[in-house]
């Protein structure tokens, strides 16, 4: 591809025309309504062979999907219907379309993505660019959703970041590139509301360059007047663009009070670039002006061998910036051959399909949503899983406007169809048509939840319902969970956050027609008897007929910590027939289900001592009776101890957000065991504590507001506790009034 032709302009970028015979300044000439310089006259490009995959992502709020519109505005369909229309401007008309554009796609969009006013689920945009066929993935900016992003940006060929120079964001930022930075993903960064920048460029571009480990290449320099961006220069191209107003940027001569600034910002480009290429270096330290091209294809290879991260900036929202950003995307961002070969497929063959996201039409049932990386794919394709399991698709959709499914023919190399009714399929599964498959090319793990919520049907006759609403409601999103705990019986909603969880409940009514119930999830308190106390109990009823008669005395006494119930005998003499032991040992066990204040006893010692039977009247029904009432009495007599299970906390935090993270942790009643840097993460520590498991239900809220919103952390059970008494007896009253 030649400099020229990536540099040749489009309407998109026209001023208002002159006459078609006048002359302009700096060598330009009039096309149409073109303006473009003599020498680089608008050349035909060849088609790429495959469309592109492009993972949108950013932190939440930095215009990640107004970024998506402005690219559509761009796309061949709206321009095409722009410039047949009479009486007005073509970028005027591309407006409108847009804003029609906009309409249509947001009637689409999920309705808790509406409701919320942020994403909340992956979307797919699909449009064509100057002949090249696009698929943009909008993809939720909150950590709360980041499960939605790892099988989307496995099978993209670039991640296109979107970010602005908020330092508040800079730890969401890091976050999304270390991401990238794991997984070998191509990426480029499109620092946006550059309209509202108060700071210099170079200032914005070290303070994100703390958020990357790959060098940050300024690929555009701001052209500001009165502490305003009104343009930009294109370093590599050496050409500036003065913004307008909802309109096409227009083409000038590099001012002259930019110029020193336009030629130290290109020498620091380059010598980035030239930190990979020997050649340029020895040109740069000889003064040497290298071609164009070359530069071009520096650019290229490094960004696509993750070498370096280019930076273009612009404001989504106004329109300014997109369209050489697109350019650059067209030229330089990797293709799906690139991405077979990042992902080890070059010797793969057959047709390989990556999955990418899970959905549950309510007539087509489940689909998934896969990228075909090698060969093409069948409308009713028979496929393998990694394990060599077989399946097959009942059908082949794309999905427009975001969910809704449209039937198609074969998916060609490079596409993104759905699949219907892969059971047994998973997001991030790899098919192949090779017979038993054996390729798993990407690896995902569920991050751990940080913040359930107990769910019930609003009306019985739904409990299979909703199982199966939950079911598929996690083949959707990996980042949720369902567990039923055993102590309390409940069954729980796990997630990565308030605003997940609460999406998740709106799904079940919009999507399911569900009702649901939905509470704070029980603790696991239990009881353990405080003291050693013996008891003689007997159980006698006379009502005609034969009576029931027991008479048993039972030590009862704590057992160690973690050992449950035991149970034992030391009878002598067959006071009581060896037969009536096991009716003793279950009469305790189920009267243990609930103590005096309304919890589970535990770590219980019970040693049938004596007792005595009738040769008629006894039976294992009496000693039982009599079992229970002995339990009941022991712990009148000894009293219990509430315990409460204390988690083993685990988090990861920005260091600046460490100190709170111990205070936040004091005031539930946890304490600080350990504290190091977070391994292969500057600025990030790993905070490790005890917190009582009432203090850990919520923490999640305290944690992401210390953390600039990305804090995380993982728990698991670690020991029982005993809870002080004026504690203990709140929560009794509590569970009195729970039961009332």
């Amino acid at each position: 591809m030649s400099g020229n032709d990536r540099g040749a302009l489009s309407g998109d970028e026209a001023p208002p025309a002159p006459p078609s015979n006048a002359r302009l300044p700096d060598g330009e000439a009039v096309l149409g309504d073109v303006r473009v310089e003599e020498d680089e006259q608008p050349v035909t490009t060849p088609r790429a062979a495959a469309p592109r995959c492009i993972a949108v992502v950013g932190p939440y709020g930095s215009g990640k999907t107004s970024l998506v519109e402005a690219m559509r505005l761009r796309g061949d369909d709206v321009v095409r219907a722009a410039s047949c229309r009479e009486g007005g401007h073509p970028a005027t008309a591309r407006h409108d379309a847009g804003r029609a554009e906009t309409i249509a796609r947001d009637a689409a969009e999920s309705p808790e993505s509406r409701v919320h006013t942020m994403g909340t689920e992956a979307t797919v945009t699909g449009f064509a660019f100057m002949g090249d066929d696009y698929a943009l993935v909008d993809c939720p900016g909150s950590i709360e959703f980041c499960a939605e992003i790892d099988g989307v940006v496995a099978a993209a060929d670039l991640a296109l970041v979107v970010c602005e120079a908020d330092a508040r964001k800079l730890p969401a930022l890091q976050v999304i590139l270390k991401n990238l930075e794991e997984r070998g993903i191509p990426r480029v960064l499109f620092l946006n509301k550059i309209d509202r920048a108060d700071g210099g460029i170079r200032e914005t571009l070290e303070m994100l360059q703390s958020a990357s480990r790959t060098p940050l290449v300024l690929r555009q320099m701001p052209i500001w007047r009165d502490g305003i961006a009104t343009g930009f220069v294109d370093l590599a191209l050496e050409r500036a663009y003065v913004y307008r107003e909802h309109a096409a940027s227009r083409v000038m001569a590099i001012p002259d009070i930019e110029r020193a600034r336009q030629v130290e910002a290109r020498f620091e480009m380059l010598e980035r670039v030239a930190d990979y290429d020997d050649a340029l270096l020895e040109e740069l330290l000889s003064d040497i002006e290298p071609p164009r091209d070359r530069v071009f294809d520096d650019l290229a290879r490094e960004m696509a061998e993750g070498l370096i991260c280019p930076v273009f900036i612009g404001s989504a929202a106004r329109g300014n910036g997109i369209f050489r950003l697109m350019k650059a995307l067209r030229h330089e961002s990797p293709c799906v051959d690139a991405t077979r070969t990042r992902l080890g497929l070059e010797a793969a063959g057959g047709t390989v399909v990556q999955v990418m996201k899970t959905l549950n039409d309510p007539h087509l049932g489940k689909l998934s949503l896969a990228r075909v990386l090698s060969g093409s794919l069948a409308e009713q394709a028979t496929l393998f899983t990694a394990s060599g399991a077989q399946v097959r698709s009942t059908g082949l959709y794309r999905l427009e406007k975001g969910r809704e499914p449209v039937r198609r023919g074969p998916a060609g190399d490079g596409e993104i169809a759905a699949l219907a009714r892969l059971d047994g399929v998973a997001t991030g599964a790899t098919l192949t048509s090779r017979r038993g498959g054996g390729l798993d090319l990407i690896a995902l793990a569920p991050p751990p939840p940080v913040l359930a919520v107990a769910v019930a049907p609003a009306e019985r006759k739904d409990e299979t319902k909703l199982t199966g609403a939950l079911q598929r409601l996690c083949e959707e999103d990996g980042g949720l969970a369902v567990v039923t705990d055993a102590v309390t019986g409940e069954i729980r909603l796990c997630g990565q956050g308030e605003m997940h969880l609460k999406a998740a409940i709106e799904r079940l009514s919009g999507r399911f027609g569900l009702d649901v119930l939905r509470r704070a999830p029980r603790v696991a308190y239990r009881e353990v008897i405080a003291a050693p106390v013996t008891v003689h109990s007997r159980h006698k009823k006379q009502s005609g007929g034969h009576g029931q008669f027991a008479d048993i005395t039972v030590a009862f006494s704590p057992g160690g910590r973690g050992e449950g119930f035991r149970f034992s005998q030391q009878v002598i003499g067959g006071t009581v027939p060896k037969t009536y032991f096991g009716a003793v040992e279950a009469g305790i066990a189920e009267t243990l289900g609930e103590g005096p204040m309304g919890f589970p006893v535990v770590d219980l010692q019970a040693v049938l001592m004596d007792g005595a039977h009738h040769a008629v009247d006894s039976s294992e029904q009496a000693f039982r009776a009599a079992a229970h009432l002995a339990v009941r009495e022991a712990l009148a007599r000894a009293g219990t101890v509430l315990l409460e299970p204390v988690l083993s906390v685990v988090f990861d935090v920005p260091t600046e957000a460490t100190a709170r993270i111990a205070a936040i942790a004091a005031t539930r009643r946890g304490h600080i065991t350990a504290c190091e840097p977070r391994a292969s993460w500057p600025g990030w520590d790993t905070v490790h504590a005890l917190i009582p498991e009432a203090g850990v239900q919520d923490l999640i809220l305290d944690v992401r507001s210390a953390s600039a919103g990305v804090g995380v952390f993982r728990s698991a059970f670690h020991h029982l506790a005993e809870v002080e008494p004026r504690l203990a007896a709140e929560i009794a009253e509590r569970r009195r009034r729970d039961a009332a």
